[in-house]
């Protein structure tokens, strides 16, 4: 394995979200080899390899600790993995890539609205039919583990290779599990999602293995990933006050302000105004407000947090 490898989306609008979240924190991207290349650069990064993969594929190798880190959504390490948690940790969520696992029925199945009717229904079905219902889908693993914790046995799981909302209307299944957006294309194939049918909500997010090798240089190279990732998350969350003569002890302590050397502070961007004035009023002089772009620490909590999974 390289000292320090990195896995980010191949296409689509993730590899671009991502692209985006890796420029946004000081690291803009190069794909080598035209747009049907697979691998890429960080720049900031010079000695990781970075590989352009599709999610399934990076969460495949993070469960599996055929590289470092990766861009992936949660429903496929909870789905791939055989102990969710334990192969590959989440060390940011990302904000986009939003969707939800669902299980959905048709809409003709007036008396089915929660797990709790699936089951009936199903043991009807099965008294009547002579067979069990069949749900068609991808998330053989989530829907394993969602149906015995909702107590739901009379049903036989089909793998689902090509558009999972079709299979009830084609006959090749009853009902799905599936992932969705915003529910449009299980409305318009006559499905609907059980009240308490929600199996995982899931949204990209940038993941480390626990089964990788992560001795010398792949440490190193976490932690000049991790660190501006933070800095930038902490910046974004915060305002910089600097006086022209030195804040007291009472004034931080009172107002609940965070201390960065005798003349600064910071506190949330909502407050900054309000907390300037005070400030001036209380003998300080002159106060600015800036927004940083990046507010590192000694050593970046995600960091940290990881260290200790291992």
């Amino acid at each position: 394995m390289n000292p320090f490898s990195i896995a980010i989306p191949s296409k689509g609008r993730l590899m671009e979200a991502s692209a985006e979240f890796f420029a946004d924190c000081g690291f803009p991207m190069t794909q080598e080899g035209g747009a049907r290349g697979y691998r890429a650069s960080l720049a900031g990064l010079p000695g990781a390899t970075v590989l352009l993969l599709s999610a399934r594929e990076i969460a495949e190798g993070l469960i599996d600790g055929a590289f470092h880190v990766g861009v992936t959504g949660e429903d496929l390490l909870h789905d791939l993995s055989e102990t969710p948690g334990e192969d590959a940790a989440i060390l940011k969520r990302l904000g986009f890539g939003h969707a939800n696992v669902v299980v959905a029925v048709p809409r003709s199945w007036l008396d089915v609205v929660t797990m709790a009717d699936l089951e009936a229904a199903g043991a009807l079905f099965r008294e009547r039919h002579g067979r069990r219902l069949r749900v068609a889908t991808k998330y053989m693993r989530l829907a394993r583990r969602f149906f015995a914790r909702k107590s739901v046995g009379e049903y036989r799981l089909v793998y689902s290779a090509g558009a999972t909302e079709a299979a009830p209307s084609s006959g090749a299944a009853d009902l799905i599990v599936d992932i969705t957006t915003t529910g449009a294309t299980l409305e318009a194939n006559g499905l609907k999602v059980l009240a308490d049918g929600v199996i995982l909500r899931s949204q990209a997010a940038l993941c480390a293995s626990l089964a990788a090798d992560w001795h010398g240089d792949a440490r190193t190279g976490l932690k000049s990933l991790l660190a501006p990732i933070e800095a930038r998350s902490l910046a974004g969350n915060m305002a910089l006050l600097t006086a022209r003569s030195e804040i007291p002890d009472a004034l931080v302590d009172q107002h609940r302000l965070e201390r960065h050397g005798d003349r600064a502070v910071t506190c949330a961007p909502q407050d900054a105004v309000r907390l300037a004035q005070i400030l001036g009023e209380a003998g300080c002089g002159s106060v600015s407000i800036v927004r940083p772009d990046f507010m590192f620490e000694a050593e970046p909590q995600l960091y940290r947090n990881f260290l200790s999974r291992l």
